[in-house]
This record gives structure tokens, C-alpha cells and sequence, in this order.
């Protein structure tokens, strides 16, 4: 469960009815009153507290881009060596996902299907890239295919799609991609990219790299 809402209690409880519902049917599959009934209000409170249900969407994804944020900023630390920072910052990005699945497929829903979310996407979206960067500083090029916004989608896409492609995995995989043992391997593969991308970044000719 998401922190509570600073709406108070019934707030919460519709947020934590919409995240459920939005992440089991989409945008498009859920109504007001749907939202309602789960969250055991009636249909004019969630008027009330979010006024429309693209806006309670937003609501729902606002949290969790919120709650991302402060993980991957209170994994972060200056005073020890590259690598472990990394290694922590993805550390935090997966463990973040996999508490909440629902997360990622219903940012994809809207990047795909609803291009009306794109700007709001973009704001929530803006921040986490600023982090990059600037945990990148002095190490990555500002310009390139070494620079950070290469790193930036690396990472996030790496760790992404362990769990939305899951689903479809499994008879490739040979078991469940986000059990606990194959999610523990999966980590170990992101610390080796992690590593292989420091490595790369350590050339000599790394921070004049250019296509």
C-alpha cells in the first residue's frame, strides 16, 4: 500500500480502489461508480476529492512517481565509490517495481493508448531524468551515446521490463521471471550492465565520446 493520501482517510481509501481497479482494467475499462463501489463512498465524494476520473488517474500515478522519486534520491550517495552508487540506485529502481507492479503497466497504458497524458508523463517523468544526470555528472559526456539520457533509458528499460514482459516469459524462462530466485539472478545481471557501462564510461575517450 501506497503512502496514505494528505486528503485524509476516505481519500485514500479511493485512490487505493482506483490504483486496483485502473491497474486490472485500464483508464478506459473503469467508470466513477466502479471506483466508488470498490472503495465502499459513494460516486459524488470522488467528484469531490479528484473532480474527474482522468484526474484521479493522475492522482493514482502521482503517488507512485512521488514514492519513486524519494527511493531512488535516498539511494543515492556521494561519498562512496562509483560503482556502489550505481549499484544501489538500480538496487532501489527494482525493488521499487517489484512492490509495485501495477506501476509500470499503467504508465505504459497511457504513454501507448492516451497521448492526452503525455504532458503530464513528461512532468512526473522530468525529475527522475534530472536525477540521472545528475548522478551522472563528471563521469558521463553531456552529448553522445555515452551520455545520460542513453543511461537513463538503459536502466529504467532494463528494469521495466522484467515485469511487463513477465507474463509472456514464463515458457521461455523455464519458471516465473519474478520469483524470488530469478529476481535475485536479475539483479545480478544489472549489476554486471551497471559495471560493464562504468567500464565503458572509464575509457580515456569516454567523456569526448560522440557519434
Amino acid at each position: 500500500m501506497m503512502e496514505p493520501s494528505p486528503r485524509g482517510e476516505t481519500a485514500s481509501q479511493i485512490l487505493e480502489a482506483a490504483d486496483e481497479l485502473f491497474g486490472e482494467q485500464g483508464l478506459d475499462g473503469v467508470s466513477v461508480r466502479d471506483v466508488a463501489v470498490r472503495a465502499g463512498v459513494n460516486k459524488a465524494l470522488v467528484f469531490y476529492y479528484f473532480g474527474s476520473k482522468e484526474r484521479l488517474f493522475e492522482a493514482v500515478l502521482e503517488r507512485y512517481y512521488q514514492a519513486h522519486r524519494a527511493a531512488l534520491e535516498a539511494s543515492f550517495r556521494s561519498d562512496v565509490p562509483f560503482a556502489e552508487r550505481l549499484h544501489a540506485v538500480v538496487d532501489a529502481y527494482l525493488d521499487f517495481i517489484d512492490q509495485h507492479r501495477r506501476y509500470p503497466r499503467l504508465v505504459q497504458s497511457l504513454v501507448v493508448g492516451t497521448p492526452a497524458f503525455h504532458p503530464f508523463i513528461q512532468r512526473n517523468l522530468e525529475p527522475m531524468f534530472r536525477f540521472t544526470e545528475a548522478a551522472l555528472a563528471g563521469v558521463a559526456p553531456e552529448k553522445g551515446p555515452l551520455a545520460a539520457r542513453h543511461f537513463f533509458l538503459d536502466i529504467s528499460a532494463a528494469v521495466i521490463n522484467t515485469f511487463t514482459y513477465a507474463p509472456v516469459l514464463a515458457p521461455m524462462w523455464g519458471g516465473d521471471p519474478l520469483a524470488p530466485d530469478a529476481l535475485a539472478e536479475r539483479r545480478q545481471h544489472l549489476h554486471w550492465l551497471a559495471d560493464a557501462l562504468i567500464a565503458q564510461l572509464s575509457q580515456p575517450a569516454a567523456t569526448s565520446a560522440s557519434p
